[in-house]
Order: C-alpha cells, then structure tokens, then sequence
C-alpha cells in the first residue's frame, strides 16, 4: 500500500499547482487546458505510488486534436504498449459521464464509452470507464483544485484507482459475436473521427476520398466514404492479426 505521507505530499503540491494555474490572469485556454501540467505531474506521482516505475509510463497528449470529441485528451502507454486514455473536464463538471448535460460532452460520451480503458477527471474527481461501464467507484478529492491549494487532500483509493487503470489488459473475444461487437465499436469511433476530421479539411484524407471515388464508388458521400474506410482499417487489421502479421511498425501495408 502506498505511503499516506507520500500520496499527502504529492496530491498538496499538485493543489497548490492548480489554484495557480486557474487563477493566473494571463492563462490562456479554457480551464481544461490549464489542468493538463498539474495532472500529467499527478498521474506520474500516482503511478509511481501503484508501483510503477515512472519511466515506463507515458502520457501522450493530444493537443493538435483537442477540437475533436472522438480523440480524448491523451493516450497513456505502459512499458510501451498502449493500455488506455485520459479525458480531462473543466473543474466542477465531475467524472460520471452519465450526469453531464451540455449537449457536446454527451455526444463525446457516446462515443468515447466504446474505448476500453479510459479515465475521466475534472481534476476534482476521477474514474475508470471499461467499454462504457464503470470500474469500481468515482473517486472524489477532499477539497477543491480551484481553491484548496496545498490543503487538497486525497483518499488512499485514488492509487489503486489508478493501479486498476494501468494495469489494465485486453480481454480476447471468446465467440465470433463478441469478436463482431468489440470491432463494430471501434469501427464506428473510427468512422466518427474520420468524419469530423473531413469537416474540418483534412487535406490527406480529403484526397484519399477522392482517389476512393475515382477508383471504387462515384456517388459515395463523405459519410458513406467514412463508413467504408472504417471498415476497410479495421477488416485489415483483423486480417493481419489472423495471418501474424506485425503492427509493430504501422498499419499501412494492413
């Protein structure tokens, strides 16, 4: 079990971190951007308090994709391999997706609840979502980020909260129905991405639609366009895994 004095210290350090961050007059961003340093240090610090050691874990932020409500805010690898996400909320809106009710974090949830490991914070609470259901219980700190500052305090749970999240590991489908209903789902937050990403004009994947309709379907729209990529990545991956072909490297010759 982790050490009180050391979860003590660490939790004091990264309140004191926030409440400067959110009430700095020159931060620039919305609040969710100003907890992004505080936690990236925090999750560290817990993650060395489950028993990881720290430089085997890692956060990939995804601050170019922060417009897109099917990208969370980064991707966490552990001892290299992918093994979840973190979805960062402004302070004060919680971490149980199912309470939220502006419009754009209920779509996000719809479609962030087909990944299979993802922690949500609002850097006053926290918890872990696997394939849209919740693991264990939402852990909320003893106090407030915005104005607790070094007397935020946080119960030992939050490490094995965290312990859970990285230890996470795939479950192999056991049936070809549970093989067709974990790929669907990311099949479709494939589709969704790709979506919004032509919205936004993407220049790769604009050409890739067109190249896809000079060669295979004329009339397909942007939406039949995104369905069929979807499926084509997917079906190739699965493809590859069947034949022991290696990602390690891509998935272009997927």
């Amino acid at each position: 079990m982790a050490s009180p004095d050391r979860l003590n210290v660490a939790i004091s350090a990264y309140g004191q971190l926030t409440k400067s961050k959110l009430s700095s007059p020159t931060a620039i961003g919305g609040q969710e951007d100003q907890l992004r340093a505080p936690l990236e240090g925090l999750f560290q610090e817990l993650a060395d308090l489950a028993g990881n050691r720290p430089s085997t874990v890692t956060l990939i932020g995804e601050t170019a994709l922060t417009a897109l409500s099917t990208r969370p805010d980064y991707a966490v690898t552990n001892r290299k391999g992918l093994i979840g996400f973190i979805e960062i909320k402004a302070p004060g809106k919680g971490a149980d997706p199912r309470k939220f009710t502006e419009d754009h974090d209920k779509k996000q949830w719809r479609k962030l609840k087909c990944l299979p490991n993802l922690l949500y914070t609002d850097g006053n609470a926290f918890s872990v979502w696997n394939n849209g259901e919740l693991s264990g219980k939402v852990i909320k700190l003893d106090g407030d980020v915005e104005t607790s500052g070094k007397s935020l305090r946080a119960p030992q749970d939050l490490v094995g909260l965290v312990a859970s999240f990285l230890s996470w590991n795939p479950f192999p489908p056991r049936t070809a129905k549970e093989l067709a209903e974990i790929s669907a789902r990311l099949c479709r937050l494939l589709r969704d991405e790709v979506m919004e990403e032509l919205r936004r004009d993407n220049a790769s994947l604009e050409a890739l639609a067109k190249e896809w309709r000079d060669l295979l379907f004329p009339e397909a729209t942007d939406a039949q366009f995104a369905d069929g990529y979807a499926q084509a990545v997917t079906f190739g991956i699965l493809m590859a895994k069947a034949r022991n072909i290696s990602l390690a490297n891509g998935i272009g010759h997927a």
